[in-house]
């Protein structure tokens, strides 16, 4: 949820407003595609760090906390030193890649940018062990995933960050339908794909096909069965709590079900969204005005300020549907599988992305299903996983047409030689599990009850990297 700055895109700071505002070429500055863009591949891998007895999530603060556990990754493998109001919240290290915190203590890496699948997750599996390895010698396991499996909502504490306490107030405001935030801030872990567009058309393209796929992926990948160490007829708490994080900024992106979406619609949806907070030109977080962007624009903020391209970025990041855009589309819905396949996730999407008749084809086979169809199916998934239905037909069909196609995606890379062939491999295990028709999070609960004997310390030895 950080919402991580990958190369090329504008990183918020202090700021920078102007006098005059920001006009509609500003703001579409941010959704255009950067001169010279080209089809790169960015991971961002979220991870509890975990008592490998109890599973229970580490502390931020103390010797041993998570704080300490930055600190090393600072003095050890160097870097700058992110913070929020003073508190140290991540590392951005020397080749471009990040190692942040959510607000539960949640430990994200987050990938340069690579041109190719292969050496995207190459580079995750060489920094998720030396993380993993720094992290035991605090007495930590490093534990991928879709939701801290034997913690519960309210069992954590917050990590010190302003902004933080801002969501979490304004969520608090609104009611039930921010109801399940705090617990996707403390509790939630995933496995997000930042993947490019390089023009006008492709942006659409693209965008209206990951839409479509989005609920389909994401009934496929269900992988959070337990809470509090108690399976309780859900398969993903993830995407159930999802549904209470203020549906107006989650979810389905309405736009991006159009043929012919541009990044104007975007635009035009993002600034009927009120904002949560904002950076004001002494560089605090205060809360933002409870109005739309738009407004914003129009009014300014109540401390007499006016919008900049900062605040802008920052709003876009307040914003967290299935695909969610600025200058690349962040793949978000699908919950994170176990280490070992989580390069499933970014060879499905490479696939079904990165070559146009794949890409097309999805579109065409996802393309008429409604707004309705779409938010019925992520209220079901949660539950029924490969059961869902979408528009009445079976996901689990869907699913196996997806993968296909990603395979010929990927196949027609390697044989142009963008990618080395061992990409093809990692799509095996979503063939596996749709042959067998258990998804991860069944396979869990198979194993929960059999060879992890409900023991924390069995599935933290089963699971951790």
């Amino acid at each position: 949820m950080t919402g991580t700055a990958r190369a090329g895109e504008h990183r918020p700071g202090p700021s920078t407003a102007t006098a005059g505002g920001l006009d509609r070429q500003a703001l579409r500055s941010l959704l255009a595609p950067p001169a010279g863009a080209c089809e790169r591949v960015g991971l961002e891998i979220e991870s509890g760090l975990v008592d490998p007895r109890t599973g229970l999530a580490a502390p931020y603060s103390g010797e041993r906390g998570v704080q300490a556990v930055l600190k090393a990754v600072l003095s050890r493998w160097g870097g700058q030193p992110l913070d929020d109001s003073g508190n140290l919240t991540g590392v951005l290290l020397d080749d471009g890649s990040q190692i942040t915190l959510e607000h539960g203590g949640q430990v994200e890496y987050s990938s340069a940018p690579t041109i190719g699948l292969g050496t995207a997750v190459d580079e995750m599996r060489t920094a998720m062990e030396r993380l993993a390895e720094l992290a035991a010698g605090f007495g930590w396991a490093l534990l991928p995933g879709a939701c801290l499996p034997f913690d519960a909502p309210g069992s954590i504490a917050w990590v010190p960050m302003r902004r933080g306490a801002l969501m979490r107030d304004y969520f608090a405001r609104i009611g039930e339908a921010g109801s399940r935030a705090p617990e996707i801030m403390s509790m939630s872990l995933s496995t997000q794909v930042h993947l490019d567009y390089v023009s006008v058309d492709d942006f659409a393209q693209k965008l209206r096909m990951q839409t479509v796929a989005s609920p389909v992926i994401a009934a496929l990948l269900v992988n959070s069965p337990l809470q509090g160490g108690r399976p309780n007829r859900l398969l993903s708490h993830r995407s159930h709590a999802w549904l209470r994080m203020d549906p107006r900024r989650c979810g389905v992106l309405p736009p991006a079900l159009r043929p012919d979406v541009a990044a104007d619609d975007v635009i035009d949806w993002a600034l009927e969204i009120p904002m949560i907070y904002y950076r004001s030109e002494d560089g605090r977080f205060r809360p933002a005005p409870d109005r739309p962007f738009g407004l914003l624009l129009e009014r300014g903020f109540d401390d007499g300020s006016v919008p900049s391209l900062d605040h802008w970025a920052s709003h876009l990041s307040q914003i967290w549907t299935n695909v969610r855009v600025r200058r690349t589309l962040e793949l978000r819905e699908a919950d994170g599988p176990p280490y070992q396949h989580i390069p499933a996730v970014p060879a499905l999407w490479v696939g079904l992305t990165y070559h146009e008749p794949s890409r097309t084809a999805a579109w065409d086979l996802l393309r008429r299903y409604t707004l309705r169809d779409h938010r019925a199916a992520m209220a079901e998934l949660p539950s029924s996983g490969l059961h869902t239905t979408l528009g009445g037909d079976p996901v689990r069909e869907l699913a196996h047409e997806l993968v296909r196609l990603a395979r010929a995606g990927l196949s027609a890379r390697v044989s142009a030689g963008l990618e080395p062939a061992k990409v093809l491999d990692y799509l095996d295990p979503l063939d596996e599990l749709l042959d067998g028709g258990k998804t991860f999070a069944e396979q869990c609960l198979d194993r929960w009850d059999k060879d992890l004997a409900r023991d924390p310390a069995r599935y933290v030895a089963a699971f951790r990297v």
